[in-house]
């Protein structure tokens, strides 16, 4: 099976941001190639782990980036404004279906691969099921900065910038996801299937 949240090696420079904003078809498929899998990630999270769903977003997200593109102006960092972009992006799609979908087979499929017993693969797929409804639960603006900070590695600052708030708002927001998430997964602080 495909993985495809895998980080970008190295980030695209101004010349190719440049080329794309002039059209160079090129420079756009690299962009593309460089940023499809970084993309995918924060939608399939954000989509529920609906894989299909996050592949239309994907797709829909990289059709306005070929037009959007010739937008940015350079006044923050090219992937700070993507991200903005895959935000807003995924907001408009949970508007559009008036509720997200449930959290699908993220963590099992990246535990195919082990060889531990039957039960115990059970137990960790079902404690991951348990945490992805819960982060599934939290009221968007609490669940982005915790996706945008757990999943994607952002610093408070580039989640400030991605959300369009202070790094104080952003901290804030954190703190009471994280509060929300103890709260509702409370049940499970006795579980030792994490442990090998």
């Amino acid at each position: 099976m495909e993985q495809r949240a895998v980080m970008v090696q190295q980030p695209i420079d101004g010349n190719v941001i440049e080329a794309c904003q002039q059209g160079d078809r090129d420079a756009f498929q690299l962009l593309f190639e460089t940023y499809k899998d970084k993309v995918f990630s924060i939608a399939v999270y954000s989509v529920g782990g609906d894989r299909a769903l996050a592949d239309d977003v994907t797709q829909q997200i990289f059709l306005k980036l070929f037009t959007a593109i010739r937008d940015f102006r350079g006044d923050s960092q090219f992937t700070t404004w993507l991200y903005r972009l895959v935000v807003n992006a995924c907001i408009d799609e949970r508007r559009r279906r008036k509720r997200w979908l449930p959290w699908g087979e993220i963590v099992a499929m990246k535990h195919t691969g082990d060889r531990k017993p039957q039960e115990k693969q059970f137990a960790r797929v079902e404690v991951a099921e348990a945490v992805r409804e819960a982060i599934a639960e939290l009221k968007p603006k609490f669940r982005l900065p915790i996706l945008l900070k757990y999943i994607e590695g952002l610093s408070y600052e580039e989640i400030a910038s991605v959300m369009n708030c202070s790094k104080g708002t952003v901290a804030s927001r954190l703190n009471r996801g994280h509060s929300q998430l103890a709260k509702r997964l409370a049940h499970l602080n006795n579980a030792s299937t994490w442990n090998d």
